[in-house]
């Protein structure tokens, strides 16, 4: 793959490409689970390439229609690729079976036991190529022996090529025992705070997106601005700073994690002062009674919330619940003394299974689902059917993104612009990230670092007390990958 844009044409050349992505419906699918971090992009009524700006192409000339055995891939997860119904096929797959022949076996396991699943079927010796990824994986998934590095597929200079540029600094970020288990092909999911302007306006308290622009959204603001609207609440009434996924968020805005990796070992870095500000300003938002514990799935229409943090995936439904409320949306806060802003978020990557005698076809599905995620012309295309209104058959309004709000978000997920964080920690078993009962006893090391001072709870009161108590912990965990 030394020039994409020579193989795209050679793809756009394949009839049958045309034949089925080129003809996308208007409509959304209502059955698709918006909130999955691998929804993939559809096709567009004018998909094209203009072959003349590309240059030679004999090198990268299409495999043509029918299927190739060798480009087979057996995919076990809670979720198909294949469309269903009247959907047409994900660009990506469409790229996949056009241009290699490719074809995706679908083996569907309950996402809650997907990991039994797998390691079930590696033990009965069941032929299993593709998983999804989870932060869960890595390392240990890798540590278990569930899955194979991608390197054998994916040659230096291909990963460093204009391709992969954007992302290459989430790509050195995953890398483990100097392999690449995880090769990210986008950013998904990112955890971001929804606001009002009108709300804004009327309490005189200013644009957190202009003030994102100028490079002045930082804690202090965000906090000067949760105490002014609470403290302005009225008789009668209660206001809150701020609700939803938030913990998690505020400490990858430091830009530091929990557990570091130094490319052989890991790192207990709980003691960091950065992650130790990140909690005090958690316990400080709960002392003050800012933060709103109980769940919301959209943007508060009470309208006794200022910000609402989430993913993108409740900014549709949080539209139709606001109407006229002229809601915008911007990344997390960044750290005071932080140069750059942070980001939570998920990441489009698949895994390759322990053991597949399919490395190549997963590598070439991988490059596909790179392409459909920066070629313009599939852009434009997600682009123009994310701004299509979602409204029930009686005309309400179910789901809306503006076009302002879009292009703001694609401004987010750029790894250039704002850096994407994962911490290893994730991927460290049910101590490090178990839910547990929810509870400080029963839950894992990184839930309770992310929630148990933001919402209050009676076994630990302080941060001091909770980081003594996790620190033995986190120290016996990475013991176990070292």
């Amino acid at each position: 793959m030394k020039d994409h844009k020579k193989i795209l044409a050679c793809i756009l050349a394949v009839s049958a490409l045309f034949s089925t992505v080129a003809s996308c419906s208007s409509k959304k699918d209502s059955s698709s689970d918006s909130s999955s971090s691998d929804e993939e992009w559809k096709g567009s009524d004018d998909v094209s390439v203009d072959l003349d700006a590309v240059e030679d192409t004999s090198d990268a000339q299409p495999k043509g229609k029918g299927t190739d055995p060798n480009m087979t891939i057996n995919w076990l997860s809670y979720y198909d690729i294949n469309p269903s119904g009247n959907n047409d096929r994900p660009v990506a797959l469409a790229l996949f079976e056009d241009y290699y022949g490719g074809q995706v076996n679908y083996i569907y396991t309950d996402s809650g036991n997907k990991f039994n699943a797998l390691s079930e079927m590696l033990l009965a010796g069941d032929k299993v190529d593709m998983f999804p990824f989870e932060w869960e994986n890595i390392p240990s998934g890798v540590m278990k022996e569930q899955f194979d590095p991608l390197d054998p597929y994916f040659d230096t200079m291909e990963i460093d090529s204009d391709l992969w540029s954007d992302m290459s600094d989430a790509i050195d970020m995953f890398k483990y025992n100097g392999q690449h288990y995880v090769i990210p092909y986008s950013v998904s999911d990112p955890l971001i705070i929804t606001y009002s302007r009108k709300i804004m306006q009327s309490e005189g308290l200013g644009d957190p997106y202009t003030l994102y622009k100028e490079g002045k959204w930082d804690w202090n603001t965000f906090m000067d601005m949760m105490e002014k609207f609470v403290a302005n609440t009225p008789e009668g009434y209660t206001r809150y700073g701020i609700n939803g996924w938030f913990g998690q968020a505020l400490m990858m805005s430091t830009g530091h994690t929990v557990v570091n990796y130094d490319g052989q070992k890991f790192i207990n870095n709980i003691n960091d002062p950065e992650i130790e500000k990140a909690e005090l300003l958690m316990q400080d938002i709960a002392k003050k009674k800012l933060y709103r514990n109980e769940w919301v799935g959209y943007f508060p229409d009470d309208h006794s919330t200022l910000f609402f943090a989430m993913a993108d995936w409740a900014l549709g439904e949080s539209n139709a619940k606001n109407e006229d409320m002229d809601l915008m949306i911007v990344p997390f806060p960044k750290a005071p003394d932080a140069k750059n802003y942070y980001l939570s978020c998920n990441y489009g990557a698949k895994m390759l299974v322990k053991g597949s005698e399919h490395g190549e076809a997963v590598a070439n599905y991988i490059k596909c689902e790179r392409l459909a995620a920066v070629e313009d012309t599939y852009i434009e295309a997600a682009k123009a059917k994310a701004l299509i209104e979602d409204r029930t058959a009686g005309g309400v309004l179910k789901s809306k993104i503006t076009e302002e709000q879009y292009d703001a978000l694609q401004t987010y997920k750029d790894p250039s612009v704002i850096s994407p964080i994962f911490d290893f920690g994730y991927g460290m078993g049910d101590a490090m990230y178990g839910d547990g009962q929810y509870t400080y006893e029963t839950r894992g090391v990184m839930n309770n670092l992310t929630s148990t001072l933001l919402e209050g709870s009676t076994s630990v009161d302080s941060w001091v007390k909770m980081r003594d108590s996790l620190t033995g912990i986190i120290d016996k965990e990475i013991q176990k990958f070292n």
